[in-house]
């Protein structure tokens, strides 16, 4: 078994405790620690598969087809751990296994109770990843904040795997708010207080206090948290605002946060510098070469979470290109409106995510055909690449009542319909095309340049498909797929030939990008949007004065 940190959060929500746990896992990394992450989230739910974005985020899926909550995005951002299904641990599945277990009489009559019962199926879920996958230190972030009703079993869990494990097994970090008052110029350490009280109400105390704040904090600020806290001054750690996200591992381990912890857990490894990180991933943020203007058109813009992973990933693909990345949100909604070519202006690349329902769809499909039209660089995934194909069917097809099944079920021309092994399923939870599946890329095609290798693996997240009864037809009017699924004969990629970079597929890159391992579409994506800008910066460099004009109105 190996040793375990626990990180949990109080005051408020929000205070970046995924960020945290996975820019610890970050720094034991570095020192040649194998690491595993696991995220509790305290609601009902089996899991975020069936919650609208604005509840909660985007929903992570990984490898092997589990619907999770988007810190499992950060940890396999900032580490090398692999996340899982078991990664990400519910009230709602907790529940589910133990009424299962007692419906099915395991418990030999006995009162099945929230303790020991819950607890010890809490705990035996954590204790499976660091068991199964002979992890070294596995980080459990507790979700929710100290205090509420829900997050109780998951504190009592831990509380009692902090006892079974002893003393250099297990430490309990606190993620907690220092806030600044302008108006008094000075920092309150009273919320913390308060909070780390409730924590030891609990029956935990921390050993480590991570403190959120605007500004840094004094000695004798640090010293005033000690003490009524109850921890080292040495463990009072600063995690003060940061501009970009990438940072706060380096920020850490200049606050020693990495010696600390491996001083409470008794583990002796050298001391490593995180200088490559910093050198190509910190500085080429801060301080790019070139600047590039990406339009992203969804219907869930309002909410920055909704879109998390795709939002990092552009950002990925602007470092591998040293390039700032300006992101343009777009309301699909508001294109249907019309002016297309006044909201898309400007735009230097455009990318479709995925989503579900009809909402916003016919202003995609503009946002589309503006990409097709113009040959700026076009993006498209899972409901990005059905959209484009529903347009191309329209506009070049000229199959003008082509449509999704999922928008009309009684399509005339559905070019995007329902997998067959969909058509009988009732059940909404996790009962899509979900987790990793092969692809077999063509060589002569801009995905094969991106990848370089005909055999990739990707996760997807859906139930609608290209129909392959539209392939020749769309064959002959230019559209290539250029990734298909071989074993079920499905379309994963397609691409323009007439288009300098138009690519959609039908899977989710996003989930496997890094910020010093950018997958490669994006690389490829903001590098063509890169170039495009370049190019037109040539055309209106070259072109007369009255055409300039016409150009900047």
């Amino acid at each position: 078994m190996g040793k375990f940190i626990f990180v949990t959060g109080g005051v408020v929500s929000s205070l970046g405790k995924g960020i945290a746990a996975a820019s610890i896992g970050k720094l034991l990394e570095s020192r040649g620690l194998r690491t595993a992450l696991i995220k509790c989230d305290p609601y009902l739910n089996v899991d975020p598969g069936t919650m609208n974005p604005y509840q909660h985020g985007e929903v992570y899926v990984t490898d092997d087809g589990a619907e999770a909550d988007l810190d499992l995005g950060h940890y396999e951002r900032f580490t090398n751990a692999q996340v899982n299904k078991d990664s990400n641990i519910t009230t709602g599945k907790i529940y589910y296994t133990v009424i299962t277990k007692e419906r099915r009489g395991d418990y030999l009559g006995k009162t099945v109770q929230i303790i020991p019962h819950i607890t010890d199926e809490i705990k035996r879920c954590i204790k499976k990843v660091s068991k199964d996958h002979d992890i070294d230190v596995t980080i459990v972030e507790i979700g929710g904040t100290v205090g509420d009703i829900e997050s109780l079993p998951f504190l009592e869990a831990i509380r009692q795997l902090r006892w079974e494990l002893g003393e250099h097994y297990a430490l309990n970090i606190h993620v907690t708010l220092l806030p600044f008052i302008k108006s008094a110029g000075e920092h309150k350490t009273k919320p913390t207080q308060h909070s780390v009280g409730r924590l030891r109400e609990i029956g935990i105390a921390p050993d480590i206090l991570l403190c959120r704040t605007e500004k840094s904090i004094t000695k004798e600020q640090r010293e005033k948290i000690a003490l009524f806290c109850n921890v080292d001054r040495e463990a009072v750690i600063e995690a003060a605002d940061v501009k970009h996200i990438y940072e706060v591992p380096l920020s850490f381990k200049r606050e020693g946060l990495d010696d600390l912890i491996l001083k409470k857990l008794n583990i002796k490894r050298e001391d490593k510098d995180l200088k490559e990180w910093s050198e190509l991933v910190v500085q080429r943020l801060k301080n790019p070469k070139k600047e590039v203007r990406i339009f992203v058109v969804g219907k869930y813009i309002a909410l920055p979470d909704a879109y998390k992973s795709i939002y990092e990933a552009l950002v990925h693909g602007g470092i591998a290109s040293n390039a700032r990345v300006n992101i343009i949100k777009i309301d699909s909604e508001q294109l249907e409106k019309g002016k297309v070519e006044k909201k898309l202006a400007g735009a230097q690349g455009i990318l479709i995510p995925g989503g579900f329902g009809d909402r916003g769809v016919e202003g995609k499909m503009k946002a589309v055909q503006f990409a097709r039209e113009n040959k700026i660089p076009y993006f498209g995934i899972c409901l990005g690449m059905q959209v484009a194909t529903i347009e191309f069917a329209r506009n070049i097809c000229h199959l003008k009542d082509a449509n999704s099944t999922e928008f009309d079920k009684d399509a005339k021309e559905p070019v995007i319909s329902l997998l067959e092994e969909q058509e009988h399923v009732k059940n909404l939870g996790a009962t899509m095309r979900l987790g990793a599946y092969p692809c077999k890329v063509s060589k002569k095609s801009l995905s094969f340049q991106a990848y370089k290798k005909d055999s990739i693996s990707e996760r997807h997240r859906h139930r609608y498909e290209f129909n392959n009864k539209y392939r020749k037809l769309f064959e002959k009017q230019g559209m290539v797929f250029t990734g298909l699924n071989s074993q079920q004969d499905l379309v994963e990629i397609i691409e323009l030939v007439d288009h300098p970079w138009f690519v959609a597929c039908q899977f989710h890159p996003e989930f496997k990008s890094k910020p010093d391992r950018a997958h490669p579409l994006f690389r490829d994506f903001v590098a063509a949007a890169l170039e495009y800008s370049v190019s037109t910066q040539a055309k209106k460099c070259c072109a007369p004065a009255e055409t300039e004009a016409a150009i900047q109105s």
